[in-house]
């Protein structure tokens, strides 16, 4: 135990943009720096967040916005809180900005998503990677679908639109939010873009609020 909170920063973006390698750079950069670094992500590892991970092209709408929101409130208790509480840096890719946007494009409603996570922990830093949308189809069909969401021609820009909202949605919420475009930067420069910023938070760790908060 340090007796320091550790710091909660979130990665969220369309796909193909570079999340997971951006993750794995910031975790080495953060250690090098001395600090004790959790990487995670969600749907989480556990039971339910593999059920959700393995039906979510199956499961819709409200339904499955429900069971992200299970495995998010397990994600928090089981791994989250633990980890934050013993002085340690967590990263996790995808949090709250991902159900802002994936669960739109499933027509469920910004109001039902922000009280279903009415009780979450939020974010010291959220960080939103995006790119311009020909960039993100691009990568995609480059990359192959993974998603349902995937084979419809006029996701990649739409995703891309929702994220800039939910971005807004955050800040609206008092939420620190570092919007990075990810169309010529490489993972390494997203990782030391956000490592510059990670020293200024220290003083808003423990301010965590829920979302109801800024409603």
């Amino acid at each position: 135990m340090t007796g320091r909170r550790g710091l909660f920063i979130t990665l969220d973006g369309p796909g193909a943009v570079g999340k997971t390698t951006a993750l794995a750079e910031l975790g080495s950069l953060l250690r090098q720096g001395g600090d004790t670094v959790h990487t995670t992500a969600e749907p989480s590892t556990s039971d339910l967040g593999k059920f959700v991970r393995a039906n979510a092209d199956h499961i819709r709408g409200r339904a499955l916005a429900c069971l992200v929101a299970a495995n998010r409130y397990e994600h928090i208790d089981v791994e989250l809180e633990p980890r934050l509480e013993a002085g340690e840096t967590v990263v996790c890719d995808r949090y709250l900005a991902s159900t802002l946007v994936l669960q739109q494009l499933d027509d469920v409603p910004v109001p039902f998503l922000l009280a279903l996570n009415a009780g979450i922990l939020l974010p010291d830093l959220a960080v939103v990677l995006t790119a311009g949308p020909a960039v993100v189809a691009e990568r995609l069909a480059r990359r192959g679908a993974r998603h349902r969401y995937h084979l419809d021609p006029a996701f990649p820009a739409r995703e891309v639109a929702l994220y800039a909202e939910a971005a807004h949605t955050l800040t609206t919420m008092g939420v620190r939010v570092l919007l990075l475009d990810t169309t010529t930067a490489t993972p390494t420069d997203v990782a030391r873009r956000i490592a510059d910023v990670v020293p200024s938070l220290t003083g808003s760790v423990g301010s965590h609020t829920r979302p109801d908060d800024h409603r």
